[in-house]
């Protein structure tokens, strides 16, 4: 087999690698080896935290919804429901936002909610 150097490739490598663990603690910072181990490790944390991210979020409406639905006498469940019996389709997200920052616009669609469950 061929002998093969690398020489500006293999700095380029490492350079790259140690620019990705700038400001690190210690050695994770300095040396090649205990930086790459870090930069893998936190590729792997920010992997799993992208997903985590969307479950906290979901989490995190629906506690909104949920409080601004019970001012008004209902429960999460009881309003998601009447939603999508009254085909009224807006996303958590957006909900969450009425109930925090728009309070009528809320309020008139949990009246139509609750119209649609006194009619059934």
């Amino acid at each position: 087999m061929p002998r093969v150097k690398r020489g500006s490739i293999r700095r380029a490598k490492r350079k790259r690698l140690l620019a990705r663990t700038k400001g690190f603690y210690g050695t994770k910072s300095k040396l090649y080896r205990a930086a790459k181990e870090a930069a893998d490790k936190s590729a792997e944390y920010a992997y799993v935290g992208r997903r985590l991210k969307k479950r906290d979020f979901r989490r995190l409406w629906i506690q909104r919804i949920n409080a601004g639905v019970r001012q008004h006498g209902l429960s999460y469940s009881q309003f998601m429901h009447g939603l999508t019996a009254s085909g009224i389709t807006l996303d958590r997200k957006n909900l969450a936002d009425l109930a925090a920052t728009e309070p009528t616009a809320f309020a008139h669609l949990v009246g139509q909610v609750k119209s649609t469950q006194n009619a059934a």
